[in-house]
């Protein structure tokens, strides 16, 4: 047997070596990183059902390794309302994901579309669906939209104040469809049956922080709940309940 046949069945038996160890490895890491459990948190706009097939779509979705590597530290720029996602493997079959979504303020409705924006007034979203858990702001105008761009309000200094007022409702639990910007600076929430008159943002924290409390003793009422002069001091309200 010459050195060139010898060189040709070293280098096919090398071939098939390899082509065992390589498909071997794929059937391993195929088999042994197969997802079977998926947990989703710290989505609010997109279901848990959605997530899933959002993250695990693809030919090697399902694969927990994959996933991980793929979406470790990568921002999301194709998916509204999500600034990025983590796929955490807890055990070779289970995975948790964890949704990062967009801080926003609150949205504006203009030309039968919901304009979703953040803290500085930028357009984050534009969309015909209304996401819960994100009021809606009334006393702004303008003239034209620009995705990404900031809304074109004469005072830039109201989203501030609505980023301000939506965290605090968040930290307290209130729970408002509406926030309304008078002239002025006066803030009126629109909850459920009730009206709240919050007066300027003297105060402010306290008001809301004791809002919640105070909507409960009015649970089925219908009116306009007055705390404008409320301070940790004289803690005043005045309820005037609509006459049927």
């Amino acid at each position: 047997m010459n050195r060139k046949v010898l060189r040709l069945i070293k280098f096919i038996i090398f071939i098939i070596i390899l082509a065992g160890v390589l498909g071997g490895g794929y059937y391993y890491l195929s088999t042994h990183y197969d997802i079977k459990n998926v947990f989703v948190e710290g989505n609010v706009h997109y279901t848990e059902k959605e997530i899933k097939e959002i993250v695990q779509e693809g030919p090697f979705g399902n694969n927990s390794l994959y996933l991980s590597y793929k979406y470790k530290n990568r921002a999301i720029k194709d998916l509204p309302f999500i600034e990025m996602m983590d796929v955490d493997v807890l055990s070779p079959d289970t995975v948790k994901i964890t949704v990062y979504e967009k801080v926003l303020a609150g949205y504006i409705e203009y030309l039968g579309k919901y304009i979703y924006f953040d803290k500085d007034g930028i357009v984050s979203e534009v969309s015909t669906v209304r996401t819960e858990g994100i009021p809606e702001v009334i006393g702004v105008e303008f003239d034209y939209v620009v995705l990404h761009e900031q809304l074109p309000a004469e005072n830039t200094d109201l989203f501030k104040s609505v980023l301000d007022m939506t965290q605090l409702m968040s930290k307290y639990g209130v729970d408002a469809q509406k926030i309304y910007f008078k002239d002025g600076g006066s803030i009126v929430l629109y909850q459920g049956d009730i009206i709240v008159k919050l007066g300027t943002q003297e105060n402010i924290d306290i008001k809301v922080m004791n809002l919640p409390g105070i909507l409960e003793k009015l649970k089925g009422e219908k009116g306009v709940l007055r705390m404008e002069n409320y301070s940790e001091g004289t803690k005043k309200t005045t309820f005037e309940r609509d006459k049927d």
